[in-house]
Order: structure tokens, then C-alpha cells, then sequence
């Protein structure tokens, strides 16, 4: 039986320490079980962690827009400090037109057309890991990949590349609280932050990539010059830090679970299902916020217009209200309706780039390794959204 209550139950904990950032999971059933919407005294903010609430949340953009931002900060009330994205924190109509114009680039034939190629460059990359018998699979791996591929495929400057990660760290940050990670990863950022203002200019980008595309569609949907570098910049803070961080969290997954590693090693058809499981299981994504535009009833809860909301993904997508025993990492659940993606019309850009990126990677690992294993404690980079991890020693046998 629901108990509707008129109040939010209130939350002491603070989600942005870095305590809380460093291992969230310890901490999601309690905002749970707490009640269908919390309150963040610390930050003024209201919050759901349940996953019926996240999901009505990120559905109804109507209600809970994204046009005054998608952090913490509240766009309507202040100055934003930061370039809104004219994906993440536009609302339709504006965002048909951004959304339209990227569906036509991020478009799945021509993701198709590329995979021949990537499947090249993970087998080289996997070849010379797992030869080592013993290696980090987030530096010599998970990093490697993406930062190989991605910046071909969108025709980047040659020169500079190595600033594409620090950039979208710092993004992510940045839609949090302006606390201590926030300004430490600020620290020398004005030379990628100027090396990617640069890098998306149409006449710094390489013919024939993504990047001249969106410029290109872009002048043909009515956007200004200015506005197609933003979408450029947009496409690279989506393809890079999210992607890295989901293959790492899926390799960590199969490490500490090998009867999940034998299982898709016997049946390639899971190889799909297991990224989607490992999103659900360990997401990247951890939060974001929405703003009411309206007073609302939300889980029996009131809420005035001008509310911020962070929507705890991560604990939603291990919700027991919408999943069986879901702290087990089973790839073979069905997890549709998981929200490590977002949900609804903001849903990220770059999920068809990281799905596809992930098998390549996972297809090319289970070709040449018969059981991996930790060999030491991973540690974690401490980001205010993302959760992520900075190293994952492995040992492996090779098949």
C-alpha cells in the first residue's frame, strides 16, 4: 500500500563529498527506502532515487524541463557560468531542431559503416594488453579505445587530442556543486578548454568527418556558426569520458563476476545484454537535474514551480520496486527501461557511439581471454556525475 505524505523526507547526507562520490552504492538504498522524494537541505534541492519517480521525472519535460539546467545551478536564477548545451538544457522546440540535426550525424548506418575498422583497432589493442599477462584496463584499454577511434571519426585536429579527456571530466564536473573536485579539475584546464573552442571550428576540422557534418546540417537547419560549434563541442563531451568509463565498469563487472565471463564466452548473443546489464548494474551516469515549471504532485509529494531535482540514476537503475535481486550483476536480465542513459527526448547522444564501442571491445576480449581476474583494488577518478575509475589492474588467461 502507497502512503501518500505531503513532506520529502529530509537527507543530511551530502551526494557531492567526495566519501559519497568514491562509493555511492553504499548509500542508494538508504535514499531509497527514505521515501519516493527526499530533500537535500545542504543544496535546496529535492531528489528521487526510486526508479518509477527518476523515470516520470525524465519523461514528462514538460513539467521538469531541462532548459534551466541540467546541474545544479538554476539558469533562471543566475548567470550560468557555463555554456548550457543546446542539447542537455534545451526544451522543444528549440531542442527538435539541436536533437535533428545530431540524429542525422549519430545516425546508425553510419555507425554501422565504421565498425569493420574499430574491430581492427581492439583487436590490436586487446592483443597488446592481455600478451602482458597483467594490465590496467582503464589506462591501457578503456582509454585507448575510444581516444584511438573517436577523434578520426569526428576529424579532429591532429595535434591536441590528449586534451579531449581533461575537457569532458571537467564538463561532467561542472554540473555539480562548485565544490573541491569541481575546482580541482578546473586546475590548467584553459589549454583544453581553448584546444577544443579551436578544434570545432568548421575550418579546423578534417573533410569528410563527423564534425564538418554537424556544421554542415547545422547551416542547413538554421543555425549560426557559433551554435554548430557548440553542437561539435556537445558531440565530444558525450563520445569520450562516458564511453571510457562505461567499458571500464563493464570489464570491472566481468572481474568480479567469472561466472558471468564464462557465460558470455559460451554464448556470444549475451555479448549486447551484458553492456546493457553493466550500465544497469554500474552506470557512468550517476545524476542529473530538472527544474518544475509548474507546481506539481510528484510520489505524493508537492512541489512548487522553480524547483530543482537531482535524479539519482544510478540508485534507480538498482531499484528491488523494478528489478529482482538487483544488486547481482546477471547478464542475462531483461533491463529495458534502465536509465544509465538518461530517458525520454534528453536521452544521451552518444549511447549508440558507447554501445556499439563496448562490444567491439568486449567481442575482441572474449576472443582472446579465457578468465580474468583483479589483480589489485581499482581506484577511483572522482567526478561530481560520472562514476569512474582511474585504474583496473587485471591479470588474464589467454584462451
Amino acid at each position: 500500500m502507497t502512503v501518500t505524505t505531503s513532506e520529502p523526507a529530509s537527507i543530511a547526507l551530502d551526494p557531492f563529498c567526495p566519501a559519497f562520490l568514491a562509493d555511492p552504492y553504499a548509500h542508494h538504498a538508504t535514499l531509497r527506502e527514505a521515501g519516493p522524494v527526499l530533500w537535500f537541505p545542504r543544496y535546496g534541492v529535492f531528489g528521487v532515487a526510486r526508479h518509477a519517480q527518476v523515470q516520470q521525472v525524465l519523461t514528462d519535460w514538460q513539467t521538469f524541463c531541462s532548459s534551466r539546467g541540467v546541474g545544479l545551478a538554476d539558469f533562471a536564477r543566475e548567470t550560468p557560468f557555463r555554456t548550457p548545451s543546446l542539447l542537455l538544457e534545451r526544451d522543444p522546440p528549440l531542442h527538435r531542431q539541436t536533437r535533428s540535426v545530431m540524429n542525422k550525424v549519430v545516425a546508425l548506418p553510419r555507425l554501422k559503416a565504421l565498425a569493420q575498422g574499430w574491430r581492427s583497432v581492439a583487436a590490436e589493442l586487446v592483443e597488446a594488453a592481455v600478451k602482458r599477462g597483467r594490465f590496467d584496463a582503464v589506462t591501457q584499454l578503456a582509454e585507448l579505445f575510444p581516444l584511438r577511434i573517436f577523434p578520426d571519426m569526428v576529424g579532429l585536429p591532429p595535434d591536441g587530442r590528449d586534451h579531449l579527456l581533461a575537457y569532458a571530466t571537467s564538463v561532467f564536473n561542472a554540473f555539480g556543486p562548485r565544490n573541491a573536485v569541481f575546482e580541482q579539475c578546473l586546475v590548467g584546464i584553459e589549454a583544453a578548454q581553448a584546444w577544443i573552442a579551436d578544434a570545432c571550428r568548421y575550418q579546423n576540422l578534417q573533410p569528410g568527418g563527423w564534425g564538418r557534418d554537424v556544421h554542415d546540417f547545422g547551416r542547413e537547419a538554421g543555425l549560426a556558426e557559433p551554435e554548430c560549434e557548440l553542437l561539435v563541442r556537445s558531440l565530444l563531451s558525450a563520445g569520450v569520458d562516458t564511453t571510457i568509463n562505461g567499458i571500464g565498469n563493464m570489464i570491472h563487472a566481468f572481474a568480479r563476476h567469472p561466472e558471468a565471463w564464462a557465460a558470455v564466452r559460451s554464448d556470444r548473443s549475451l555479448v549486447k545484454r551484458a553492456f546493457e546489464e553493466a550500465l544497469r548494474w554500474e552506470g557512468t551516469a550517476q545524476v542529473f537535474f530538472r527544474t518544475t515549471t509548474r507546481a506539481v504532485e510528484l510520489g505524493g509529494v508537492s512541489l512548487p514551480e522553480g524547483a530543482k531535482i537531482v535524479t539519482l540514476l544510478a540508485a534507480a537503475n538498482r531499484d528491488p520496486r523494478q528489478w529482482n535481486d538487483p544488486d547481482q550483476f546477471v547478464i542475462t536480465r531483461q533491463t529495458s527501461g534502465h536509465v544509465g542513459f538518461g530517458f525520454g527526448i534528453h536521452q544521451c547522444l552518444g549511447q549508440m557511439i558507447a554501445r556499439q564501442e563496448a562490444e567491439i571491445v568486449l567481442d575482441a576480449l572474449v576472443d582472446r581471454v579465457a578468465a580474468l581476474r583483479l589483480a589489485a583494488p581499482p581506484t577511483r577518478r572522482i567526478n561530481n556525475t560520472l562514476y569512474a575509475l582511474a585504474n583496473l589492474p587485471l591479470e588474464v588467461e589467454l584462451a
